[in-house]
This record gives C-alpha cells, structure tokens and sequence, in this order.
C-alpha cells in the first residue's frame, strides 16, 4: 500500500514566507484570481517583454530599419540568445543556436546524424515520444526513400534494443504525458557503447530541471522557448549541437543565414563554422527579443534552488490529491530523481474536470486520452496556490463538480 506524506495548509505558508525564490514572481504578469499550474505548455510572460518589444518596434524597427541588423545586433542574436540558453543547460558557448522550431530543428538534428552513421539505418526511440518527434522521423525516413527504420521500445526494453545497427536514440527527457524523467547520463552512455548517437528533446527540461549535456556527453538536442523559458506562444526553439561533432555536422536545410558568407550571395552553399551551420532563415526578430527576456529573467535564478522548489510543490500536490481522490490514477514517479516538473493522473472524465478546475480559476491542462496533466513552474508559483490547487481538484472529484455537459465539449486546443 502507498504510503503519502500529509501535508498541512500551515507547510505552504511557512514555505512561502521562507522561499529563497519568492520575489522572482514580481517579474511575471500574473493575472489577478488565476492559479495557474500550465507552464509546462506556456510559460507566464516576464514582466520585461512589454518594454523590450517597444523598444524594438519602435526604435529599432521604427527609428533605424534596416540598419538595426548591425547597430542593434539582430543579425548575431541567433548564436547570443543560443549561449545563454548554453548557460542554462550544461553547454558551452558555441554549441546552441537558436532558430526555428523545435520539429524543424530536430529535423535538422535526425539528418545531420544520420549522416555521421551512414553505415546504421535504425533510429530508436520510446514507444511514448512525444508524437511530433515521431513525425519527424517517419517524414525523414519517407524522404530519404525508406532505407531506415524507426524502432519503438518501452523505456524498460530501450537499453537492450541498442545494438550495432542502431544510427541513433531519439528521447524527450521528461515525458510529456507522464512527467517521468529518463536518467541522461546513463542512457547517453549506452547508446555511446554500441557507437550510436544520442539526441534529446528538452522540451520539459530546459529552464525546469538541471541538465548538463556536455557532462553527460549528449551529441545532440533540441528544446523549444515557450515553457518553462518563457518566451511567449511560438517562441523559437533551439539546437544544441557538441563541439565535436560540429565541423563534420551537415544539415538538409541549407538556408542563407546557414552559409560561411551569407551576404556574398555566392551560388553554391558553402556551409559556416560552428553551430551558425545550424541556422536556415531569417530569425524572427520580435518574438526572439521577447525569449530573450525569459532568458535572461530564468538565469537570474540558482538552478539547484529551483529544481528545490518544483520537488516539494509537485510532491506536495500529487500527495494531497492522490490520498485523497482514489478515483484518479497518479502517473508521475513519486521518485524525485525520476520525475520533471509536472504531475499527472488519469481519469474517463478528465478533460471535464480540467474544464470545471479553469471555470474556478485553476489552470491545468488535458492530455489524451484521459489525462489530467499539471506543471509546476517553480520561478513564479507559490506554495499556497499549489496547497488551494489541490483542494479544489479535490472538491472537484468528491462532489462531481466536473459532471456538467458545458465541461464535456472539447475546444480544439486541450
């Protein structure tokens, strides 16, 4: 029998008056009534944004035009941007880029590595990617005229999988249904032993969890700007490509902004030095000043105080509900080391309970089948909040407050 830890309304006001990250919530826009536990899916808007976007339409857009690419430094923000993001997950400078999205750079990504295995034609991944990854890879395959084949495991079987045939791992550190965090460094070295690659997906990492790459000897990874970075809906994503990888590293989208000399306007593409070979298009000025601000806001914070933090708010919430609402299945790893930032149950009537929560106020979000996913942005929540969270999903369960035909009709974005 699982036994809970019971927790008291008396913890999380302790908690809060003692937080060392407490005044980083006044440097979000945090609507007032709202709870709002879904910054695993986007991230609260720094305070910082309005500002810096005025000033880029309005200066450097409005007052210089064109010659913002060089006197406002648009045209190296690419590479800037991407060696903060380094800063935050274990890189060095030079080895992230950000561009893009995060499925077309991890498209970027799966080609790339498959050049550097010709020999191999296997790409293996978790049964339970997240789809857009697995997209990506059968729209590769497809492309390149069926001559690999992607392989799906359960987590269990993934090491034993690996073998001499195997081009590449392709994972998402922490599962974006469950919340489960695959161990990085081990797995990196398994795939390394049988001379394959590594990619990861740090969609539910970055900015959430500490994560050390270059420690951990990954050869690849992605990771998009709107969660727990916070830079706003579509923010770009980002590549991370390892240092020792990079000269030999060549990608199918051979864009101008990708090229040694890009205002040469040579004929032939000729690819650049470095992580800037990564890069395709022109970067989207705006909303990469608006990630920049999440950025910085995020590097302001003590990693090892915030991963802190999201442990006792995740367990305290998954305790309190799960002891007290045996309807709902929990499905996040109790286990601190084997979890990210987030915690989910399981329900038939899921996507109505989430619905009745947001009608309160408290914003989670659903995930199909039945799933009801929560996510715990440590930068800006505070401990009371997660307490009354919990016992609102609470009433919400016990007195079928969910149980209503307006919560059971889907919108198209759950």
């Amino acid at each position: 029998m699982t036994t809970y830890h019971h927790y008291r309304p008396e913890d999380a006001a302790e908690w809060d008056r003692t937080d060392p990250l407490a005044d980083l919530r006044q440097h979000f826009t945090l609507p007032p009534g709202i709870i709002y536990l879904d910054g695993n899916s986007l991230g609260a808007l720094p305070r910082t944004v309005k500002a810096r976007l005025e000033q880029v339409i309005t200066e450097e857009w409005g007052r210089h035009l064109i010659q913002s690419w060089n006197q406002a430094g648009w045209y190296e923000m690419p590479r800037r941007v991407g060696d903060k993001i380094a800063a935050l997950i274990g890189a060095d400078a030079g080895e992230v880029v950000v561009a893009d999205s995060t499925s077309v750079n991890l498209f970027k990504a799966l080609a790339g590595a498959l050049r550097l295995r010709p020999e191999r034609k296997v790409i293996l991944t978790e049964a339970e990617n997240f789809p857009t990854d697995l997209y990506m890879v059968q729209g590769l395959i497809d492309l390149l005229g069926g001559i690999h084949r992607l392989e799906r495991v359960s987590i269990e079987a993934l090491s034993e999988a690996i073998s001499e045939q195997t081009a590449l791992v392709l994972l998402t550190h922490v599962n974006y249904r469950t919340g489960a965090m695959h161990d990085m460094e081990t797995i990196t070295a398994q795939a390394h032993a049988q001379g394959a690659l590594m990619i990861w997906d740090l969609a539910h990492s970055a900015g959430a969890v500490p994560l050390h790459l270059n420690a951990a000897g990954v050869d690849l990874a992605v990771g998009c700007g709107y969660k727990y970075l916070n830079g706003g809906p579509g923010a770009p994503a980002f590549i991370f490509v390892a240092k020792r990888h990079q000269r030999e590293f060549i990608q199918p989208l051979a864009g101008w902004l990708g090229h040694a000399d890009p205002f040469a306007f040579a004929p032939d593409y000729l690819p650049a030095e470095g992580i800037a070979r990564a890069q395709a298009g022109t970067q989207a000025v705006l909303s990469m000043s608006a990630l920049e601000c999440g950025i910085d806001l995020m590097l302001t914070a003590d990693m090892s105080q915030l991963r802190e933090k999201s442990l006792r708010l995740s367990a305290m919430f998954m305790d309190t509900v799960a002891m007290n609402c045996p309807e709902l299945t929990l499905i996040t790893p109790r286990n601190p080391h084997q979890r990210g930032s987030q915690v989910s149950f399981c329900h038939p009537e899921g996507y109505a309970m989430i619905q009745a929560l947001i009608a309160q106020g408290i914003i989670g979000d659903f995930r199909a089948p039945d799933i009801l996913r929560f996510g715990f942005a440590p930068a800006y929540l505070r401990y009371t909040e997660v307490w009354d969270a919990a016992q609102a999903l609470i009433r919400v369960v016990k007195e079928r407050l969910w149980d209503q035909p307006a919560f059971k009709r889907k919108n198209a974005v759950t």
